[in-house]
């Protein structure tokens, strides 16, 4: 290559390839120096040999040798001539190659280099022009050449290997240039600009690489830029292609693509530069910035014109997008320069080609979501996101807003990859659009309407786990009086003309939230409403869409389009139908659609619902839902015809069967496989579970195929309530929803593995979080909750450890969203109640067996684990939300249980920390995996937490759950469990900590209250059919009512006795049964009639396992030696009397149970008889019903006392006893026909006896005998009236009820005959009865002792008894005791009243008896009576009858007008008679 410089200027050739430099000299070497003329030419050889034999070799020799050599070519060097010969015809090359141009790293030696320095500085002084000059431009015609040789290569942006150990030659030669300032980088640098259409890149990048001439030096000395900046994107361009191509040298070009795009941003994007130096300051900048952007600029190009994969285009835009990332910019990060570089990208991004218009994105947006953005695009904002924090990304894009015209699509594509990448973001959105809203009313600024709109909008897309829906952000925002729109006239002006104006361009859905969810507006603007209504059902009707045709359960917050009618009512079906299965009414939707939406309901939704087919035997709940809505008059009568005459065709014709109802398999495959595709995607990128950009992109295009592979949206926020139904014992899902959600759960299991296999689960980022909130999407969570039961309560033994793993770790994250997620509402086995998530999995996990033991420690051992090492590094609270207390505590249960080495205490050296190690639990032990938790110090610190902490009520309520008969322990293994749970942890630990003090008592006081609540839970009655167990039906208690009875038994027979009932605080289990008493609702209402006595027959069957003792306590030391029965006659009087009785009677097991207390402690005592007297004295009157309880089954009794008394005092029965006794005698000797024996006193006693006797004989009439008690006193047959009383009401309330092998005991109309018949005796005799009507609690003697008789549902029925006995009356006798009219007045209104109140239900008669007793039993009849009976009787009452009616009829109130009138007349006219008769004076 040859240049002029100057007139004298001399050609030169040099050739400086590879660190090669050669002289091109075709006469070879001997042209160096020429002999003198005429002389003989010498060989070589000879003058070499002369010379060996005349010096001799000395230290410094060799080097004198190279210098003389040096010497000699540089003085007989023949520059021009060289050239000459070079520019001349082709000739040989004279090479100095062999001198420098090795492979090894002595290629430039010392002799070499410093040979090319002299010879160069030699030429350049002899041509006059500086060495550095000369060389610079030999090294740059030198590179030239080099690149030109690779010239027949298409790409000429790398070199091949060849080109590269030349060039590695050369740089070396040139930095040893550079280091003796023979070398002019600027000459060099302007010398390459002249040919730099011939360069290689990598050329360039080696030398700035190797330090011969940086980027910035070789941009500053080109003249022209733009061709500069042209060059450099082509190039660029070229790379970013062979980056991607399958090649050998993609390293060395990753490497130099990084490091020109670092350069490039430290150029561009640094402050206060100071490599800046021969040009203006901003133009080195601006050319950087211009590379860049033509880059960036081509990529948004290429996307938006399309890419087609593994097009050289995608590879280039691909790999120019990878530069974005922490690995280039790594070195620099320290700097301001790459967040200047991204947020100068972003904004170009959001800037480019600004030509859609506000119209075009309200159309198009939805077409924008994460799903549905080129990967490409998407990955850019990942990567951009990297850098910049949340509160700048928002803010940068506000700013970009209001500064810029932008680019719609690529702005709301960047909002949704912000909500979807990065969490913080979601809330930084939201309130960035509640300021828009707030300037945009404000100041009526329609930019940040439209933005606020829009952004909103595009959020909404990505679901509820990301953002609300917009449904919901459209009524929180305009729905009430606090927003913004309501603070003018002119805002909800503004409002409504930006609504109207968006009506011919957005989707349908939108509109209808507008009109179902439309602004808060005063009644004088609603206009405004109603004229956007107008518009908008316009526009719907429009775009053929219906309000009225919508469907039930459409979801407004989805952007997808208006279902078809037709299609959407199999879903509101379907949906209709699993809401009444859980609820058992008709939906809400359904009921409001029959009278407010017609149309769609008449021609949509019923023939979705009568869909003719089989139907069942067994009615389903499709047949059940029908029933109830033809009930409701809610199906058309010809509509139900035709759909029941379709139904019997269909039996005949089954193939014919539910046209339209079936799906075509590929029809539902094709969305499955979709999922399946996607869920591959996201296992794949499990190599790096920290990536959560990548991860969330991947689990955003789940969502969005999951709304495809379930049949409905994906975000279905219809949900009638604010909870889940869900059935434990049975829970079902369709067929659809269980592949789905099955998908899920396998996904989620075998992507934990995964990713644990690469890092443990504090270093795994959130994607399992965010994973799980996919799931947790109103339509979804339902069937996910649902398959969890199935798998956990139903499957459990069946799943591997992997699975245990996965579905323990999607528990923890579900609890940690505890706070977004709907409650649990759970019915049978369990009580029906509102449950969190966490709950609703200890629920699911029950130790009642072997297997499910194994189950819950494998659950509760992951579930700790993973939540201990998952936020190992955040506070304790969020351990509170994501774990249930209950899940630890069984834990702890079950370590105790299952391993004796647990109950140890800890050693320091057992608390050493434990990693999780997933990967090895699916063959690892289980048991030393729960050990090793045991033993960790982080969980036994969390045990400290009070909630956390298993207390001796804990454990009870636990163990009670145990079936022995599946048990992992054996029977002997169970009981010492038990005694050291109890006696040696529980008992002596702390009450602070959940034990007992040491005290026994209290032990046992909270083991009793355990006990009867688990006997209450519908827990204990799901496992057995068998009722014969301890507490009836209640399955795993027997061994701990067993430790109930040991230790009962240690407090009775304490040296000092302090548990006895001499004791001030009275014996522990009645306190127990008076605190629980106490805290039961009262009333006489059904439920909790029920309530009470199912909790008292609990503490009757609690009694009876006890010492029979308890019952009647120890004896006195000083005398009288009365034992006390205070508490047990206060529970028989207020509790057991009304509902554990036979109407005036305990039942036998706790009549026997007591007196076998009371001969215990007359065996304790010093006068046995005088105990025994004192204590049936004392009952005659605290608690009278236990001597009549001992007439009722004395025939049961009586063996058992005299065997007993015998034995152990050998002597007669106590007086006492002996009067129970005699007045047995005397009962049985009425019915016989000798003369009646004489009746023992008290009366009551006897008329009791007598009355039990009577029962029990079935006879239907007693008037013969009757005649047996002319000559007894009038007490005891007044009291025989009020028992034949109760037995009359007794017959109406339990006519179940046989009592003897030949009758029923309960006939109700032999029992009023008998009643009727003791009634006519007493009139006959003239003996008052009115009084039995009148008791109250305040009478003495024998009023008080009856009304303890007698249960309190017996006497407030009274009045019905009273009025039942009407024909029994003798009326003119009753009408002349002055008593009977206030009586007969009070019995009605008291009838009156419990006729109201419904409580005469209970003594109704059934259609199927006899039509005497149905008379008699038919409350409305009796009422009827009684009010004939008052208004005949009232005329012909005296005047003493009259006497305190107006105080009767004032508390009254109006409760028979015509009956109130007639006794007002009777004693008005009665007071005018008085009026007008003639005093008597005298």
């Amino acid at each position: 290559m040859g240049r002029q410089r100057g007139p004298h200027a001399a050609s030169r050739c040099w050739e400086w390839e590879c660190g090669a430099l050669t002289m091109a000299d075709p006469r070879g070497l001997d042209s160096v120096s020429g002999p003198a003329p005429g002389a003989r030419r010498r060989a070589w050889a000879e003058l070499l040999a002369g010379r060996v034999t005349r010096q001799k070799p000395g230290p410094g020799t060799r080097q004198k040798v190279q210098d003389s050599a040096v010497r000699l070519l540089r003085s007989h060097l023949d520059w021009s001539g060289l050239l000459l010969e070079v520019e001349g015809p082709p000739c040989k090359k004279l090479c100095l190659g062999p001198l420098i141009d090795h492979d090894g790293p002595e290629a430039c030696s010392d002799l070499s280099t410093s040979f090319i320095g002299s010879a160069l500085r030699d030429h350049a002084s002899q041509l006059g022009v500086p060495v550095a000059v000369l060389s610079s431009q030999m090294a740059a015609s030198s590179i030239v050449r080099m690149c030109a040789a690779g010239a027949e290569h298409a790409h000429r942006v790398l070199l091949d290997t060849e080109q590269r150990k030349k060039l590695s030659s050369l740089i070396e030669i040139a930095q040893y240039l550079l280091a003796h300032s023979m070398f002019s980088r600027l000459f060099f640098c302007q010398e390459l600009w002249k040919v730099q259409n011939s360069l290689s890149l990598e050329a360039l990048w080696r030398l700035h690489v190797h330090n011969v001439v940086s980027l910035w030096e070789l941009l500053e000395s080109c003249a022209d830029l733009q061709a500069v900046v042209s060059w450099l994107f082509r190039n660029l361009r070229l790379l970013c292609e062979q980056v991607e191509a399958p090649c050998q040298h993609t390293d060395i070009a990753r490497a130099m693509l990084s490091d020109f795009v670092r350069i490039f941003v430290l150029m561009g994007f640094q402050k206060n530069s100071d490599l800046r130096r021969n040009v203006e300051p901003e133009q080195m900048p601006q050319v950087a910035r211009d590379v860049l952007e033509r880059m960036l600029l081509f990529a948004l190009e290429a996307l938006a014109a399309g890419l087609q994969e593994e097009s050289p285009a995608h590879k280039a835009v691909s790999c120019w997008f990878s530069t974005f990332s922490g690995q280039t910019f790594g070195s620099i990060i320290s700097t301001d320069a790459p967040k200047r570089f991204f947020s100068h990208t972003l904004t170009q991004i959001l800037t480019h080609k600004p030509v859609l218009r506000v119209s075009d994105a309200v159309q198009m947006q939805r077409e924008w979501s994460f799903a549905k953005t080129p990967p490409l695009l998407t990955s850019l904002f990942r990567k951009l996101f990297v850098i910049l924090s949340p509160e700048e990304l928002v803010g940068h894009l506000q700013e970009v807003l209001e500064t810029h015209e932008v680019n719609w699509q690529h702005v709301l594509s960047c909002v949704s990859t912000l909500v979807i990448c990065l969490p913080e973001a979601q809330q930084l959105v939201h309130d960035w659009v509640a300021r828009l809203l707030a300037r945009a009313f404000e100041s009526c600024d329609l930019d940040s309407m439209v933005t606020a709109f829009l952004v909103v909008r595009q959020a909404a897309l990505e679901g509820p786990s990301v953002f609300p829906s917009y449904a919901d952000w459209f009524q929180a925002s305009f729905g009430s009086a606090r927003g913004s729109h309501g603070c003018s006239k002119k805002a909800l002006v503004f409002l409504f003309k930006f609504l109207s104006d968006l009506v011919p361009f957005e989707g349908a859905r939108y509109m209808q939230v507008h009109i179902l969810h439309p602004p808060l507006v005063p009644n004088k603007y609603r206009s405004l409403l109603t004229d956007y209504v107008t518009l908008a059902k316009t526009r719907l009707a429009d775009l053929k869409v219906s309000i009225e045709n919508m469907g039930l359960y459409e979801d407004l917050s989805s952007a997808r389009d208006v279902t078809e009618p037709h299609s959407q009512a199999p879903q509101d079906v379907e949906k209709a139908i699993l809401l009444f299965e859980h609820t058992g009414k008709i939906p809400v939707a359904v009921m409001e659609a029959s009278i407010f939406r017609r149309p769609y309901y008449l021609s949509h939704f019923l023939p979705a619902l009568l869909t003719p087919r089989v139907l069942p035997r067994v009615p389903d709940s499709r047949a059940a839902f029908i029933e109830s809505l033809k009930r409701a008059d809610k199906i058309p009568s010809s509509l139900y015809s035709t759909y029941r005459h379709a139904c019997s065709t269909a039996e005949k014709n089954p193939e014919n069967t539910a046209p339209g109802m079936k799906v075509e398999p590929n029809c539902v495959d094709e969305p499955l496989k979709l999922l399946m595709i996607a869920l591959g995607g996201l296992r794949a990128a499990m190599t790096d579970p920290a990536q959560y950009d990548v991860l969330s992109a991947q689990i955003a295009v789940i969502s969005e195929r999951l709304g495809p592979a379930l049949g409905v949206s994906e975000d279905d926020g219809s949900c009638e309530a604010s909870k889940i139904q869900l059935s434990v014992l049975a829970p079902e899902l369709e067929q659809q929803e269980q592949k789905v959600v099955d998908l899920l759960l396998t996904s989620f299991c075998q992507n934990l593995m995964a990713a644990s296999s690469f890092a443990p689960p504090d270093r795994q980022g959130p994607w399992a979080a965010r994973f799980t909130m996919t799931m947790c999407g109103h339509a979804l969570l339902p069937a996910v909750l649902t398959r969890l039961c199935q798998l956990l309560h139903h499957q459990g033994p069946s799943l591997s450890a992997s699975h245990v793993l996965g579905l323990a770790a999607l528990a923890v994250h579900l609890g940690e969203s505890r706070s977004v997620l709907p409650e649990v509402h759970v019915g049978p086995p369990a009580p029906a109640r509102d449950l969190s998530i966490p709950e609703f999995f200890n629920s699911l996990l029950t130790c009642r067996t072997a297997e499910s033991s194994c189950l819950c420690l494998k659950f509760c051992t992951a579930a700790i684990s993973y939540s201990l090492c998952k936020f190992s590094s955040q506070s304790r609270d969020i351990l509170y939300c994501c774990l249930s207390p209950g899940l630890i505590k069984k834990f702890q249960f079950l370590v105790f249980r299952l391993f004796s080495e647990a109950r140890d205490p800890l050693s320091q050296e057992d608390t050493a920390g434990l990693a999780w190690k997933p990967s090895g639990l699916p063959s690892m032990d289980w048991q030393r995996a729960a050990l090793c938790l045991w033993r960790q110090r982080t969980f036994q610190e969390l045990l400290k937490e009070k909630q956390f902490h298993l207390t001796y009520r804990d454990w009870l309520q636990l163990e009670l759950e145990i079936q022995p008969e599946v048990d992992s322990l054996s029977d002997t293994e169970r009981r010492d469990f038990h005694q050291w749970a109890i006696h040696e942890h529980f008992l002596p630990q702390p009450a602070a900590a959940g034990g007992c003090d040491g005290d026994l008592e209290t032990a046992c006081t909270v083991l009793v209250d355990v006990l009867l609540d688990f006997c209450q839970s519908s827990r204990s009655h799901n496992h057995s059919e068998n009722s014969d167990l301890v507490l009836g039906g209640c399955t795993g208690n027997r061994d701990i009512f067993s430790r109930l009875q040991e230790m009962a038994a240690d407090l009775e027979q304490g040296p000092a006795a302090p548990y006895s009932h001499s004791s001030s605080r009275g014996h522990f289990l009645f306190r127990v049964f008076r605190r629980r008493l106490q805290a039961l609702a009262s009333g006489w209402d059904v439920a909790a009639r029920l309530r009470r006595q199912q909790e008292l027959l609990m503490y009757k069957r609690v009694l009876l396992s006890l010492p029979p003792l308890v019952l009647v306590g120890s004896p006195q030391v000083e005398q009288p030696a009365a034992p006390g029965c205070d508490e047990f006659f206060h529970l028989v009087n207020s509790e057991l009397r009304n509902f554990c009785s036979q109407g005036g009677a305990l039942s036998h097991d706790i009549t026997v149970h007591f007196f076998r207390g009371l001969l215990n402690a007359c065996s304790q005592s010093r006068d046995p008889s005088l105990t025994a007297n004192l204590t049936l004295t004392a009952c005659q009157t605290e608690c009278p019903i236990v001597l009549t309880s001992a007439l009722l089954w004395w025939p049961r009794l009586e063996p058992e006392l005299h065997c007993r008394w015998r034995r152990c005092f050998q002597g007669p029965l106590p007086p006492e006893l002996q009067r129970l006794q005699e007045a047995q005698q005397f009962a049985q000797s009425f019915l016989s026909p000798d003369t009646a024996a004489p009746a023992p006193g008290p009366a009551w006693v006897s008329a009791a006896a007598l009355h039990f006797v009577i029962q029990q004989a079935g006879k239907e009439s007693v008037e013969s005998a009757l005649e047996k008690l002319d000559c007894q006193r009038e007490e005891l047959l007044v009291c025989l009236f009020f028992f034949s009383l109760m037995g009359l009401l007794s017959s109406h309330l339990t006519p179940h009820i046989r009592q003897t092998s030949s009758a029923k005991a309960g006939d109700s109309l032999k029992a009023l005959h008998v009643c009727g018949e003791i009634l006519g005796f007493l009139q006959k005799r003239k003996i008052s009865w009115l009084v039995l009507f009148q008791l109250t609690e305040t009478d003495a003697g024998l009023g008080r002792v009856l009304l303890r008789l007698a249960p309190e549902e017996h006497i407030r029925l009274l009045p019905f008894a009273f009025y039942s006995l009407l024909s029994y009356f003798d009326k003119d006798a009753l009408i002349r005791e002055n008593a009977f009219l206030h009586v007969a007045v009070d019995m009605y209104m008291k009838l009156t009243c419990l006729f109201v109140a419904g409580e005469t239900s209970a003594v109704s008669t059934p259609a199927n008896r006899s039509q005497e007793l149905q008379s008699q039993g038919d409350p409305v009849g009796l009422i009827r009576k009684a009010r004939l009976f008052l208004l005949q009787s009232i005329p012909q009452c005296p005047k003493k009858s009259f006497s305190n009616m107006e105080e009767l009829l004032a508390t009254s109130g109006d409760w028979d007008p015509e009956v109130s009138t007639a006794l007002l007349s009777r004693q008005q006219a009665v007071s005018d008679t008085d009026l007008y008769q003639e005093p008597h004076l005298f």
